[in-house]
Order: C-alpha cells, then structure tokens, then sequence
C-alpha cells in the first residue's frame, strides 16, 4: 500500500492509501483536525497539570501529532515523553513533502520536524528539552502497557477501513495502559466504537467535532471510589 501525497482543505498535507479508500487526515484540514482533536481536546487538558507527561500514540503516521505535541510542549515549558507506534513507517521521499512546518511558521519546526523523523525505530531519543520520543514499530494489537500513560492519542485508519483496529480487545488494552485520570481522544464517534469502549470501563464525552465532523470522543479512566 503506497500512499499518495494530497493537499486538505486547510492547506496542509495528507496522504491518501487507494487499496483502502483512506485518508491519513480528514480532507477538511490535517493540521485543524490534529490541533481540534488531539492537542486542544487532549494535551491541554493535562497540561501543567504534573511535571511529566506521558503519552502514548497510536498511529505515528506523517508524524504531525509529535509535531504539534512538541511545539506545544516547548511553548508551555511542560515536559513530555512520547510513544508513537506505527507498523508502516513512511518512506523518507514522502515525508520531505509534508508541508506543516511551512504552514505553522514556528521557530525551528523545520529542525524539530526533521529529527523527529530521523529518530530511530525502538529508541528513545530527547528532540527538546521539554520532549522526548520513542518510536515503535508494531502493530497495534501487540501492545502491551499498563497504568503508564496520561494520553493516548488514538488515531487509527477508521472503522470502516481497518475494523479490526476497533474492537474490544484493542480498547481494553488501551484502558490498562492509561493511569488512572487518564484520558483517550479520537476523531471518531460512531456509536458501534462508543460502546465498545464503554464496555471495557470507560466513561465517554462527546466534543464538538473538527471541520467536517458533528462529534470526536474523549474518554475517561475514572479513579476507582474508595
């Protein structure tokens, strides 16, 4: 699967897989719908809220989640660790065309964007003083984690491409790798996926969604009552 270089909305970069009919981002803005869903719905609701933050991604793609959680990291001064998973890495031509660093207009996003990319697979490297990221290259059903993380990005192709990405055995591993207080966010809200989730222990919030879409969903792992 060869994904193709396309331009959203917004301006900014996407790429799009023909065999699955699939967008990495939605067509209505990569960097809106990333900013909407994950830093401004995610990230910022935890952070200064402790020292170090952990989070874990599902879906490194383009890499402009890490991207954006960096430069906001920077700017709040707030310390980060990042686990980005991924089981296609992209190929170094594509990533050269990715134009979010020219659209964000932030200093040295160029530098921060390229070593990024330029980390290797399985280490854990600091890009900035305030982050520090390990990429894994793995699919997602292997992952294995417990009561580590504050965030989980989830941003997995949708249901209706890859539904085994979806399932109950996938949430419940993402349930046991958040710490308790931990928060998931994803772009999508369809109610097969809502409960799903509330099946494993989650407790559901529905957000206004990104450009193009009515609802995005944060989940809760609620500390247990005494």
């Amino acid at each position: 699967m060869e994904p193709k270089l396309v331009v959203t909305e917004d301006g900014s970069s996407s790429l799009f897989i023909a065999e699955l009919d699939e967008h990495y981002h939605s067509v209505h803005g990569a960097i809106q719908e990333s900013v909407h869903v994950f830093i401004n719905a995610g990230l910022k609701q935890k952070l200064s809220q402790q020292p170090v933050i952990q989070i874990l991604e599902i879906g490194f793609g383009t890499g402009l989640n890490a991207l954006l959680t960096c430069l906001e990291a920077t700017a709040a001064q707030s310390a980060i660790h990042y686990i980005a998973t991924e089981k296609y890495p992209l190929n170094s031509a594509l990533v050269s065309e990715l134009n979010y660093c020219s659209l964000l207009k932030v200093e040295n996003s160029h530098e921060i964007f390229s070593a990024i990319h330029s980390v290797e697979w399985e280490k854990s490297i600091q890009i900035t003083d305030f982050f520090t990221l390990s990429k894994c290259e793995m699919d997602f059903k292997d992952i294995v984690f417990r009561y580590q993380f504050d965030i989980i990005y989830f941003d997995a192709f949708a249901p209706s491409a890859q539904p085994e990405l979806w399932t109950e055995r996938i949430f419940r591993s993402m349930f046991e790798a958040l710490k308790p207080d931990g928060i998931l966010v994803t772009y999508c809200a369809k109610g097969v996926v809502k409960r799903t989730m509330k099946s494993v222990g989650f407790t559901l919030e529905a957000l206004p969604g990104p450009a193009g879409k009515r609802e995005m969903t944060r989940a809760h792992k609620l500390k247990r009552s005494s």
